[in-house]
């Protein structure tokens, strides 16, 4: 089975020495499909590790030396932030948990170096949620959605409250208190993540999920997703995770238990599967048949082949087919699928593609300007 298709992109970052044989197009080409798929830094860390990236022609090269120019005052920005966070919290509660792209940050793994976020994501119990919440509105945090219908849909149906952002300082905030919604096919063990956590040795009041379970959860977000502009990229993370964490000797057992307890076989099924057919993750054979047993049916595994053969390349016409858009709304269609009932999912996307075709006229450069947020 081979499942991985053309992409100029994903050569480049496999093989790095493949920038070197680049026409001044085949360049252009590179940029978009690293930008179109949030992968610019990405791109620019392996080219400088393979000692490529002076060799980069003038034009991209200030794209390469652009993002990682974000990507670095990014990670910095995070730890201010957090810091910030957990001031403003006081002893409202700790630790405060840390997931993806922030976790990466603090706990200073190598897939943090190229890795661009847009949002810092925190995980808390359900039963501190509300004081929390009440905590960071007093210090300036706003509800970045505050139509009545998205209030109701996040605290009813997602695992999530609405995205936050703070009116100052314009950082985004996602507060969780699950990995994936309560009305979710997939049940999860969330009291076990809450169980193993792992505090962050140098900022006091932090943690994060363990290492297996940072591989879980990272599983379980592509894996339930339904919009794929950063596929490749989390894909990617996945592939670093693995060998990163796999250098330690009881890792690979230890997942596989963790996968169980926290009822996160399937996931973990297509992450392996998916990481190692596109980027020939180094994953133990032996780990490969244990996982077989939470795959889907033949058929329904044929179709998510389909899917996430052309869903987790970048989203950029050179990279698309005619059944790439097919393979994306179906996945989409997927996603809340496996994450709501059926009538409540009838009544929302419903009134997504009612709002879609019926969107107001966006507002004019001056309404705008006043809306915008403060920069940080």
């Amino acid at each position: 089975m081979s499942l991985r298709r053309k992409c100029l992109l994903l050569d480049c970052i496999l093989a790095p020495r493949t920038a070197d044989h680049l026409s001044a197009l085949d360049w252009d080409l590179l940029i978009r499909q690293a930008r179109a798929s949030n992968l610019a830094a990405e791109l620019a860390i392996r080219l400088e590790d393979a000692g490529l990236l002076d060799h980069a022609p003038a034009a991209p090269r200030k794209h390469l030396d652009a993002a990682l120019q974000l990507q670095r005052q990014q990670q910095l920005a995070t730890h201010w932030e957090l810091q910030c966070i957990l001031a403003e919290l006081g002893d409202c509660y700790r630790p405060l948990i840390v997931l993806k792209g922030a976790a990466y940050t603090m706990k200073r793994l190598p897939v943090a170096r190229g890795r661009l976020y847009s949002d810092i994501d925190v995980l808390l119990p359900r039963n501190r949620l509300e004081q929390v919440e009440s905590q960071l509105l007093i210090h300036g945090w706003l509800h970045a959605k505050t139509s009545e219908y998205d209030q109701q849909y996040y605290r009813k149906w997602m695992h999530e409250i609405p995205p936050m952002m703070h009116r100052r300082r314009g950082s985004n905030l996602d507060l969780h208190h699950a990995i994936l919604p309560s009305s979710a096919r997939l049940t999860v063990n969330t009291q076990a993540l809450f169980d193993a956590v792992v505090p962050v040795p140098d900022m006091d009041g932090l943690a994060t999920l363990n290492d297996a379970d940072i591989f879980l959860h990272s599983a379980t977000h592509l894996f339930h997703e339904g919009d794929f502009g950063n596929g490749l990229r989390d894909l990617l993370d996945l592939d670093a995770l693995i060998r990163d964490f796999s250098q330690k000797p009881d890792f690979w057992l230890n997942l596989l238990r963790r996968a169980e307890i926290l009822g996160l076989q399937r996931p973990l099924f297509y992450a392996l599967r998916y990481a190692t057919e596109f980027l020939v993750t180094p994953v133990p054979k032996e780990i490969l048949a244990k996982t077989l047993h939470a795959a889907p049916p033949r058929l329904v595994l044929h179709v998510m082949d389909f899917c996430y053969a052309r869903a987790l390349l970048p989203q950029h016409r050179s990279c698309d087919n005619a059944t790439a858009g097919l393979a994306r709304t179906l996945l989409y269609l997927r996603s809340h699928w496996i994450r709501m009932p059926v009538w409540p999912l009838t009544c929302h996307l419903s009134r997504k593609a009612w709002l879609h075709l019926f969107k107001p006229p966006a507002p004019d450069a001056d309404d705008r300007t006043a809306q915008k947020m403060p920069a940080r």
